[in-house]
C-alpha cells in the first residue's frame, strides 16, 4: 500500500478530539492541487506543454509546496495526522502530474518522457521532493505522539501494522525519489536544495526507519555523494548517511 495511503488508514482512527493546525494550509493545498490538475487536462487536450512558470500555475505550485507555511507551524502534534497526509497527497499527486505528463502507457517507464520532464520542470520538481521530504519528516514525528496518545485499548494490531508500512515505504520513497532527484538535476542549486531536505531531517529518518531499511539506504545511496553535481549536495547527502549509520 502506498505510504499517502497507509497514512490516510491512520487519519480514519483519529479522534476527533485532536485540534487541527495545518487546517488552513491543507485547504489552500488541496484547492491548488484541483485547479493544477483542471490546467493540466486543459493543456492535455490541446496537445501542449504545460508551462510551469506561467504566473497562475506557478502561485498553484506555491500553495501546495508552501515551505514557508509549512515552517510557521507549532512542533510536531498527534493532531497532524488529522491534515498532513492529505496535504502530502496532494503534494505527491501534482507533482506525479507534471513529471509523467506525456508518458506513454506501458509495462515499461517512457524514459524518453521523462527525461524532457525532469529536464524542463527540474526547478519544479526539486521543490516538490525538498517539501515532500520535509512533510514526510513531520509525519514520522508525529507518528509516535499519535500512537501513545491512544488509549491502551485503540492500540491495534492494524495500526501497528499501518505504522510499519510507513516507516517500510518511507526509505522507498526516499530512495526512489531523491536518487532521481540528485542525479538527474541539471542545476546544482536543486541537488543542494534536496540534499539539504535530507540534511536537516536526518535524525527524525534515523529514529524512524527500521535498522534493516537504514541498512539499505546507506548501501544504496553509497555512491550518489560522487555523483551529486556540487560539493555542498555531496557534503549534505554525507551527513544524512553517517546521521543512519551511527544508529546502525
Amino acid at each position: 500500500m502506498p505510504i499517502v495511503r497507509i497514512l490516510l488508514v491512520l487519519l480514519a482512527f483519529a479522534s476527533p478530539a485532536f485540534a487541527q493546525d495545518g487546517i488552513h494550509e491543507l485547504t489552500a493545498a488541496r484547492d491548488a492541487a484541483k485547479a493544477f490538475k483542471v490546467y493540466i487536462d486543459g493543456v492535455a487536450k490541446k496537445g501542449g506543454r504545460p508551462d510551469l512558470t506561467q504566473p497562475d500555475v506557478a502561485a498553484m505550485l506555491g500553495h501546495i509546496y508552501d515551505l514557508e507555511a509549512f515552517a510557521s507551524l507549532p512542533p510536531p502534534e498527534a493532531s497532524d495526522m488529522n491534515w498532513l497526509p492529505d496535504w502530502f497527497d496532494a503534494a505527491n499527486q501534482t507533482h506525479k502530474l507534471f513529471i509523467f505528463y506525456g508518458a506513454k502507457p506501458g509495462p515499461q517507464p517512457d524514459l524518453a518522457a521523462l527525461q524532457r520532464n525532469m529536464t524542463e520542470y527540474g526547478d519544479q520538481y526539486a521543490t516538490a521532493v525538498n517539501f515532500m521530504i520535509r512533510a514526510m519528516a513531520r509525519e514520522a514525528a508525529a507518528i509516535p505522539l499519535f500512537w501513545n496518545d491512544l488509549p491502551p485499548e485503540h492500540r491495534t494490531r492494524i495500526r501497528a501494522e499501518g505504522i510499519a508500512g510507513v516507516r517500510k515505504n518511507s526509505a522507498l520513497f526516499i530512495l526512489s525519489t531523491v536518487c532521481a532527484a540528485i542525479q538527474g538535476a541539471s542545476k546544482p542549486a536543486n541537488a543542494r536544495m534536496v540534499a539539504a531536505a535530507l540534511r536537516d531531517t536526518r535524525d527524525v529518518w534515523a529514529d524512524f526507519l527500521v535498522p534493516e531499511d537504514r541498512a539499505r539506504v546507506i548501501a544504496e545511496l553509497a555512491d550518489l555523494p560522487k555523483r551529486a553535481p556540487d560539493e555542498i549536495a555531496r557534503a549534505d547527502l554525507g551527513a544524512f548517511t553517517a546521521a543512519l549509520a551511527a544508529v546502525n
